[in-house]
């Protein structure tokens, strides 16, 4: 910027002049300067789960959060991330009790073990710091009623991650059903999850150790998989619970994965309403999209960007889909706006849903075990709203 000045000014009301507009400038910047938020911070908690790998290089450029401390008792396993994403070893820990003290982040992302989260909640809860953690919620409804009981206690948030939470069609899809009321009141809703196999796409070792373990991720592709559809299905119904619960689970491949299902097909039952959940580890590829059925008509997502719609008396259209915007359009902004305490976990992240998506679970277990159905006890809906 040139500044000139008037030629008949006199030298000293040119000084004078130039001293008011540096003040003012001086002031504008240090006003800015304080505006700026000041970064949350938050730690990792373990690395064997891969999808540790699709976070860590996107957080390493954020500056709404700011990462502190990676605890991890697998040297090796931290030696090899250091390595890959050219982390310091600075913010590696063996303890996760020793990274929160010396650390001391305002949330952490949790990477360990399903079996693991309740651990990490109780743990954290104590210290007062929120736990954002990848799908699902727990092991079991056990796990899940200690780490409810943990966050009140401790006035802790707990977010549960699913890669679909993030999908703009997701999102349209919810506010055609309830927002537009497009389709009319629910009917069925059918959800695919899967791919052809944890083994087969690739893996990691130290991932599949746990993820085809029945105690440490609480059962094969019906747990892996089967949460998405029940935590899909759950906001879509606005919070309410089945009434029953019916699953069958097989071991297509038995020499492959021994010890835990590979199949798993999950019926849900409510009072004007059906919800199935397809859940594999057998899809000839990837797929994560759903099928929603009114009584007037139906929405169709088949991919994270692209819906299809038919109504009443009218051909299919493809309605246009906005972009998510901040901070509901990935998991970090979504943790750093819940530290910065503007907003609380709802919907398909929030706890409320995700105990209802454990409860689930847990009787789909129990009816692929025993062949029958599973009859809830009556209770209140979860909150799928924001606060």
């Amino acid at each position: 910027m040139i500044i000139t000045w008037p030629v008949k000014w006199k030298q000293d009301d040119i000084m004078h002049a130039r001293s008011i507009l540096f003040a003012t400038l001086f002031v504008a910047v240090g006003l800015h300067v304080e505006s700026a938020p000041t970064p949350g911070t938050y730690a990792i908690v373990g690395l064997n789960h891969d999808h540790a790998r699709g976070f860590i290089p996107g957080a390493r450029s954020r500056q709404d959060i700011r990462l502190v401390g990676i605890a991890e008792p697998n040297q090796d396993l931290a030696k090899r991330y250091a390595s890959a994403y050219q982390l310091s070893t600075n913010l590696f820990f063996t303890s996760l009790e020793d990274m929160l003290e010396k650390a001391r982040p305002q949330a952490v992302a949790t990477f360990t073990s399903t079996f693991e989260h309740r651990r990490v909640v109780e743990t954290c809860a104590a210290r007062g710091i929120h736990v954002m953690m990848e799908k699902p919620l727990a092991v079991s409804m056990e796990h899940a009623r200690a780490m409810e009981a943990a966050a009140k206690k401790g006035g802790i948030h707990i977010i549960v991650n699913y890669e679909t939470t993030w999908y703009p069609a997701n999102q349209a899809a919810y506010d055609l059903v309830h927002e537009k009321k497009a389709i009319g009141d629910l009917r069925k809703i059918v959800v695919h999850d899967g791919h052809q196999g944890p083994k087969e796409i690739g893996c990691s070792a130290d991932f599949l150790e746990w993820l085809t373990d029945p105690v440490l991720n609480g059962g094969g592709a019906l747990t892996d998989f089967g949460c998405y559809g029940a935590d899909l299905i759950t906001w879509l119904m606005n919070g309410e619970r089945p009434t029953a619960v019916f699953a069958v689970t097989q071991q297509i491949k038995p020499q492959v994965y021994p010890k835990v299902d590979d199949e798993a097909t999950i019926v849900l039952t409510y009072p004007h309403a059906q919800g199935i959940i397809q859940a594999s580890w057998n899809w000839p590829f990837n797929r994560k999209d759903m099928e929603v059925y009114g009584r007037t008509g139906y929405v169709l997502v088949p991919e994270k960007d692209r819906l299809q719609l038919r109504t009443a008396n009218a051909a299919e259209t493809q309605p246009v889909i906005s972009p998510l915007a901040e901070p509901n359009n990935d998991p970090l902004s979504y943790l750093a706006a819940v530290v910065r305490g503007e907003i609380r976990p709802a919907g398909l992240s929030s706890l409320e849903v995700n105990m209802v998506v454990t409860e689930i679970l847990d009787a789909a277990r129990e009816s692929a075990r025993t062949g029958k159905r599973i009859n809830l006890a009556p209770g209140s809906p979860a909150k799928v709203r924001e606060q």
